[in-house]
């Protein structure tokens, strides 16, 4: 998901939309939005959260912005660009490198199958899963539907994923983790990969960080997941610590989407 945050969007603060990336804190009140305020009195299952709200109206909105329907605003239009911008790099990069044919990948987060399917379209033999039921079964779907067989989608939370793949990606996941969790989530995903990880993330920086504080006072229409931005110093030591160094890097930034991509290859 592209849970499908991991990983990871800043969407619209300042008009009260949300997205995989969106650092906007949930509300206790069940009529709360995600702009608004946090009750930190509670405890928070950030997972169930997270399976429940996609496996919902999280689905039925995010099918909608990871697609090429018309049913979408201003704001999720924007978010599509630039998730789309996100996938084409890496892409990119691996049609550079030009040796994924017949190699395994791993994606984790998969949401509705953005980067899984055109990977196995490259040869590829993925291996894809997402917390979201509704959406590791679209991304079936959509890969039944254009005749891809050499994919595999289920349904699992990022840290039951076993295995050993060539390449593991995590694109626009990192957003649902704390940030006490990122590190070891970063290292559960290098466990899985022989050659390479991918993974994106919205960066904890002070510009970031103040358009959070901003949304917060301007309450959205309906409830979604609490995100989180993560500093990019505690990414690449949980990479370099499980033995893997940064190749490759991207920024993505569009009005409503802010994305750091990091390649790293182990060492």
């Amino acid at each position: 998901m592209k849970i499908q945050s991991s990983a990871v969007i800043l969407a619209s603060l300042m008009m009260g939309a949300t997205s995989a990336f969106a650092p906007a804190p949930l509300q206790t009140s069940p009529v709360a939005s995600a702009a608004g305020a946090l009750d930190m009195s509670a405890p928070v299952d950030d997972k169930t959260e997270v399976r429940e709200y996609f496996n919902t109206e999280g689905f039925n909105r995010w099918n909608k912005i990871y697609s090429e329907s018309d049913d979408v605003n201003s704001v999720q239009l924007d978010i599509r660009t630039g998730h789309d911008q996100t996938i084409q790099k890496i892409l990119n990069w691996i049609q550079e490198d030009g040796d994924i044919d017949g190699k395994t990948v791993c994606d984790c987060g998969c949401g509705v199958g953005s980067l899984a399917i055109p990977l196995a379209q490259m040869g590829a033999k993925i291996s894809a899963s997402d917390i979201s039921d509704a959406m590791s079964t679209e991304a079936g779907r959509r890969a039944k539907e254009m005749g891809i067989r050499n994919a595999k989608f289920y349904t699992s939370d990022l840290e039951s994923v076993t295995g050993k793949y060539n390449t593991v990606t995590c694109v626009d996941v990192a957003i649902h983790y704390p940030t006490e969790k990122m590190a070891e989530m970063v290292e559960h995903l290098c466990s899985l990969a022989d050659d390479r990880v991918l993974i994106s993330f919205a960066p904890k920086t002070w510009y970031y960080s103040l358009l959070k504080k901003v949304g917060e006072l301007f309450p959205g229409p309906s409830k979604t997941t609490r995100a989180y931005l993560h500093e990019e110093e505690v990414v690449r030591n949980a990479l370099k610590k499980s033995g893997f160094e940064v190749a490759r890097e991207e920024m993505t930034g569009t009005n409503f989407y802010f994305s750091r991509l990091l390649e790293a290859k182990r060492v």
